[in-house]
């Protein structure tokens, strides 16, 4: 890391993801599970690939992420979160529900907050489970039923049938 501005503990955690793209990137990984740069170049805010780039960099050389060759596919990086950026999941769902309580927030786009924030610690604690799984491979407990990202996809997608139901 450069040379910091101050020991402040949110001025450190903001040298390291406090930028937009940053967090977008993040949030695109933990709750869209993109891994690939690609996939994250896709994302609606429409990111360059140049800032794209520089965030995977960073961020990897923060530790928050790691990078490896794809066992499917030679030519492409996979991404993955580390213990310390899956740490980020309760910042993250804590900036999604503030957005959603003082931003103008559309319903589909906040859906996954309100959820989030519905369901409580404990679904963030699933949550972060799931994620120690998808990217570090560790165990995580068997339990019945959809993924935290399946029920929040799910919730996504019943806003847009709602939504669609309504224009006819």
């Amino acid at each position: 890391m450069e040379k910091v501005r101050s020991g402040c503990a949110i001025n450190l955690t903001l040298e390291v993801i406090g930028d937009r793209w940053s967090l977008l990137v993040l949030r695109d990984m933990i709750f869209g599970g993109k891994r690939h740069f690609r996939e994250l170049l896709e994302s609606e805010e429409g990111i360059s690939s140049n800032i794209l780039a520089d965030r995977l960099h960073m961020l990897t050389e923060a530790g928050i992420l790691t990078r490896e060759d794809d066992p499917a596919h030679r030519q492409k990086i996979v991404y993955s979160l580390t213990d310390k950026g899956i740490e980020l999941l309760p910042v993250l769902a804590a900036m999604s529900a503030w957005g959603v309580a003082h931003m103008p927030v559309t319903e589909e786009l906040g859906i996954r907050a309100r959820v989030m924030a519905e369901r409580g610690p404990k679904f963030i604690e699933r949550f972060t489970e799931e994620l120690r799984e998808e990217h570090l491979g560790l165990p995580r407990k068997r339990r019945r039923g959809p993924t935290v990202r399946e029920e929040l996809q799910a919730a996504y997608e019943a806003v847009l049938a709602r939504k669609a139901q309504r224009r006819k």
